[in-house]
């Protein structure tokens, strides 16, 4: 873990994990925290060209928008690598908090980068514009209580991942202590 790194979409190129690979990344996905047993997410696989059809609607949404030019140069970190696996959060009814349903998610995400990178695949967690636009959130398929909780996106690295300043965690790490 001490290893890892985000690499850059923009390097992520074929290829892509194999059928059998993937199939072990979404189980290993799955082996997250979840309070309940409720799986409280679902993965979208976008890959070949139904990620390149994906991509093309999401193009013509972004056309739309005032701010084409800059919605659409953003859609540059999905075109490049050939997987991505969109996870998205689908909360249930439950006596389980909402929010520890989310995190759940979230988990999952994290789980499927260190899985793609235990396999010697680069990949990046990501959310855009897409990920919260309501058009592109019905392309996906999701439900009024659905949210996307990230964007993993897999591939072979073409330049090794660089390594980015990291958070002191002494400056963010208290020990609690009893009031006096």
């Amino acid at each position: 873990m001490a290893r890892r790194r985000s690499t850059s979409a923009a390097s992520l190129t074929p290829p892509a994990p194999s059928d059998l690979e993937l199939a072990d990344l979404l189980r290993l996905a799955a082996r997250v925290p979840d309070h309940g047993k409720l799986a409280p997410w679902r993965f979208v696989v976008l890959q070949g060209a139904e990620k390149d059809g994906f991509v093309g609607r999401l193009e013509a949404i972004a056309a739309a928008d005032a701010q084409a030019g800059k919605l659409t140069a953003k859609l540059g970190k999905l075109k490049a690598p050939p997987l991505a696996i969109v996870v998205v959060s689908s909360p249930r009814s439950s006596d389980i908090p909402v929010w520890e349903q989310t995190l759940s998610a979230g988990a999952v995400c994290y789980a499927l980068l260190l899985a793609a990178n235990a396999m010697g695949f680069g990949a990046n967690w990501i959310t855009d514009w897409y990920s919260y636009d309501p058009s592109a959130q019905t392309l996906l398929g999701l439900g009024p209580d659905e949210k996307v909780a990230g964007f993993v996106l897999i591939g072979t690295t073409s330049e090794p991942p660089s390594e980015r300043a990291r958070p002191d965690v002494t400056q963010l790490t208290t020990h609690w202590k009893p009031a006096a």
